[in-house]
């Protein structure tokens, strides 16, 4: 597994915490483009660092 930085870090963070929250807001409290947190989303996802919701 490829490691994560300090953004992908706090993303898995905010899942965890809720996992149905929209792309927007956690673009927004993640201070990325909507794009951008979507990809890093995705990504977690393809990594196995995100399972379930």
């Amino acid at each position: 597994m490829s490691e994560l930085d300090k953004k992908d870090a706090r993303l898995a963070t905010l899942l965890q915490a809720d996992g149905r929250v929209a792309n927007a807001r956690l673009a927004e409290q993640m201070h990325l483009s909507e794009a951008t947190c979507w990809r890093r989303h995705k990504r977690l996802e393809e990594l196995g660092v995100i399972e379930g919701y």
